[in-house]
């Protein structure tokens, strides 16, 4: 049941969160639900690859697939005096799949018995893969790699999960939340990482 609920929740939150990408780009209707797709389905089929579960694995979702379609459509309808709330509330529509996807990945490995580290991998990729994927199809600089802390909240449900931290169906639903929120308090009051840029004149090289 868990694993069903995060799975819907990371669908609809990725699925729209591409399509309103592809708008922004002025992307006609097929772009839409390419980019939209990509983004709901992408992180998992690149963790599917890295754990050993067959790719054809991807075309058994039907009913996900189906639900993003439904999202998709939905805001492609919005009329557009609602769709300008977007930039209010896309970082929290990525937030949600990131806490979604990021539990369902590392659940998923961890049911197979791969160690901490493919937990925490599987985590990344399923919670921030399809957003790449989304990114780099529409231009961007992918929000994985911007300043601001996104993947580092996934790998701690990876380890909250890989070490058994988290056992139960609350849990979980709490670690959900846990995600969700300090991925809106890091965007909200621009919590960064430490970063070290390198800069090299023309006499250096």
């Amino acid at each position: 049941m868990t694993w069903d609920v995060l799975s819907i929740i990371g669908t609809i939150a990725f699925a729209v969160s591409g399509a309103i990408v592809a708008m922004e780009e002025e992307y006609d209707i097929l772009g839409v639900y390419i980019l939209g797709i990509v983004t709901a389905f992408g992180g998992g089929a690149i963790r599917n690859l890295l754990i050993g579960v067959p790719i054809s694995a991807l075309w058994e979702q039907s009913v996900l697939f189906q639900i993003a379609l439904f999202a998709m459509t939905t805001v492609f309808l919005f009329p557009q005096r609602l769709l300008k709330h977007w930039r209010k509330w896309g970082n929290l529509t990525d937030a949600i799949g990131l806490g979604a996807f990021a539990i369902q990945g590392a659940l998923y490995a961890s049911e197979m018995g791969h160690p901490v580290s493919a937990v925490v991998v599987a985590a990344v990729l399923t919670g921030s893969g399809g957003g790449i994927v989304r990114d780099l199809l529409a231009g961007r600089k992918p929000l994985v790699l911007r300043e601001e802390i996104y993947a580092a909240w996934a790998i701690l449900a990876g380890l909250a999960i890989g070490f058994g931290v988290v056992t139960s169906s609350v849990g979980y639903f709490t670690l959900f939340a846990f995600v969700v929120l300090f991925r809106v308090l890091s965007y909200t009051y621009k919590w960064k990482l430490p970063n070290k840029p390198v800069r090299f004149s023309d006499r250096s090289l």
